[in-house]
């Protein structure tokens, strides 16, 4: 193995990630048990997620958390108060020797570790990008990125991300996708290392043990409607689209209940407008463990999704595993998994009109509902079952693993040639930028469940 660090022992694996998302803790699962060395760095000051195991985590501030798991280490200035830790961080970002990139910087120093792994862009991939700029390429591990979500189908199209995220990726040296429309993308933007393969953003689903949450009568019979309630016009959720459809079919749905899951105060509130006017039954489930949320899949004849952007949605693949009809937005991702009018139907997020059309369909076709059931059935064990992708997962590691020390001086010698055809620095100063934009940008510009969510 050409590790960074040298000496043996076993593999040090570096993760710069959101380490409150269940999508973080899940991914990491896969590695639990292969005597590696994990470490996490978190993007935010957020707290660690309860589900994370076997790791140590870097906070800013080390607080005392009786329910994280025993094997779980955090590694940060001592805090013993219930309060003001999220202003100690807020306050050291604003320090330059102190932020976040800083403390990166020189935890990769100290650390060593023989491979970095950035999930997420816009936190993640531009925080490791900084950092490498502070220590130096020469100084640097091999770079994996993990994209999610809209990482690149959204943001790449916005104004002042387009350039960071050319950088990134013409800096990092492996690439993991969670759909077949982003590793062109990614190559578009300038991509140039080795592509790993595409796994869904949280890793392998548990198909079986969920399925036992799931009704057992035909999916045809059920009679709930599963919405998700993310709306934002600054952003990529559409749900007051579908809300709008479901209004309109009004005395149709008498037999049916509306369930609206991590709904937004404008959906909610819409929710119970169209109830009082309508007489449908519509319900809001208060924030939800992901249990809940898949149990709720598995009594849904219909589960309707609509954003503008977003990769392979976990709340699609949720739907399909439990026997509901996925009724999503055409993002061009989601034909890598649904044949519109065979196993779910695809819709223009923004069009009330045609959302309406699909649920008409799914209410009235049995037989399509119960087809697509079969045909989602084998389709997500065949391509997502936990016992499908984590050996894929791992097999991706350890490539990295073996070979990394040769990708550093494959890369080193493409960055001399490119500095020869850039004389003037003009590839430094876009890292530049990136590190001067990317400490600027708000953690909230992508909430935890990116990664199709």
């Amino acid at each position: 193995m050409h590790g960074v660090r040298g000496g043996g022992g076993a593999p040090r694996i570096l993760l710069v990630a959101m380490a409150n998302s269940v999508h973080t803790a899940r991914w990491i699962g896969q590695l639990g048990d292969q005597g590696w060395d994990v470490h996490l760095f978190p993007v935010s000051a957020r707290p660690a997620h309860v589900d994370l195991r076997h790791i140590t985590v870097y906070p800013a501030a080390r607080r005392w958390r009786p329910e994280l798991d025993p094997s779980v280490r955090q590694r940060g200035v001592p805090w013993p108060l219930p309060r003001g830790w999220a202003r100690l961080e807020w306050v050291l970002e604003r320090v330059p020797r102190a932020n976040r990139a800083a403390r990166l910087a020189r935890l990769i120093s100290s650390l060593r570790p023989d491979l970095v792994h950035s999930l997420e862009m816009q936190h993640g991939g531009y925080l490791t990008l900084e950092s490498r700029r502070l220590l130096g390429g020469d100084r640097f591990p091999p770079w994996m990125y993990s994209c999610w979500g809209s990482d690149l189908f959204y943001f790449g199209r916005l104004p002042g991300h387009r350039e960071r995220i050319e950088a990134v990726l013409d800096t990092c040296d492996y690439l993991i996708t969670d759909c077949e429309r982003d590793r062109q993308l990614a190559c578009e933007f300038g991509f140039r290392g080795t592509f790993l393969g595409i796994f869904p953003g949280p890793g392998g689903f548990h198909v079986e043990r969920m399925r036992r949450l799931r009704s057992p009568a035909a999916a045809s019979t059920r009679r709930v409607i599963a919405l998700k309630g993310q709306h934002d016009d600054q952003w990529v959720g559409r749900a007051l689209v579908a809300l709008e459809a479901i209004r309109r079919l009004g005395a149709e749905l008498a037999e049916y209940e509306v369930v609206i899951y991590s709904a937004e105060d404008s959906v909610r509130r819409a929710g119970e407008r169209i109830a009082r006017t309508t007489g449908l039954r519509l319900s809001v489930l208060p924030e939800s463990a992901p249990d809940e949320i898949v149990a709720l899949m598995g009594r849904a004849r219909i589960a309707v999704a609509v954003n503008i952007s977003d990769g392979t949605p976990n709340t699609m693949l949720e739907a399909m595993i439990m026997g509901a009809l996925p009724i999503q937005s055409d993002t061009i991702s989601t034909q890598e998994w649904v044949t519109d009018g065979e196993n779910g139907l695809l819709v223009d997020p923004e069009d009330p009109d045609d959302v309406e059309r699909a649920l008409r369909r799914a209410l009235a076709d049995d037989t399509l509902v119960d087809r697509a059931d079969r045909l989602n059935e084998r389709l997500t064990a065949e391509r997502i079952d936990y016992p499908v992708v984590a050996p894929r997962v791992v097999e991706a590691y350890r490539r990295v693993l073996r070979e990394g020390g040769d990708k550093i001086g494959v890369r080193f010698a493409r960055e001399r040639a490119r500095d020869d055809v850039h004389p003037d620095g003009s590839r430094a100063a876009l890292a530049a930028s990136a590190r001067d934009d990317g400490a600027a940008m708000s953690s909230d510009s992508q909430t935890d469940s990116s990664p199709g969510a």
